[in-house]
């Protein structure tokens, strides 16, 4: 979503000045409608593209996350080793309802994301998980 943010502003900024300068109206509303249809396509279709390729799974023993089209990346975080469990929330997110599950773990390929849920879900995530990993041992290893 972070896409949009940088369409909406420029297309709201040539439509307010094509309304407001009469003689350039053609030549302001014509990028404005350049940008806004793909912006449109883009909206509708990547949800839909982003729920084919993004898959994730919390289990008693680990974290599973996977991503991408062309090149897939699974990720798998053990209960044992996760560190912190945060959820984020950016101001397009809060305005769609939406937020970000961060899994940190000491691993050195960063923090384990799942993106895009709905605020209630990540809440009630962040808390499963935390629960969870309160009550697992820690690895000997």
């Amino acid at each position: 979503m972070q896409w949009l943010a940088l369409i909406v502003p420029p297309v709201l900024v040539l439509v307010l000045l094509g309304i407001l300068i009469a003689p350039a109206r053609f030549w302001l509303l014509l990028p404005a409608a350049v940008i806004a249809v793909p912006g449109l396509l883009v909206s509708v279709f990547l949800p839909l593209w982003w729920y084919r390729v993004h898959r994730w799974e919390v289990t008693d023993s680990a974290v599973y996350v996977r991503t991408g089209f062309f090149w897939q990346e699974w990720r798998i975080a053990p209960m044992s080793r996760i560190q912190t469990v945060d959820t984020v929330r950016g101001p397009l997110q809060q305005l769609f309802g939406l937020a970000t599950v961060v899994v940190t773990t000491a691993s050195s390929k960063g923090a384990v994301k799942i993106e895009g849920l709905d605020h209630e879900v990540a809440a009630e995530l962040a808390e499963r998980l935390t629960e969870i990993t309160g009550a697992t041992p820690g690895d000997a290893t």
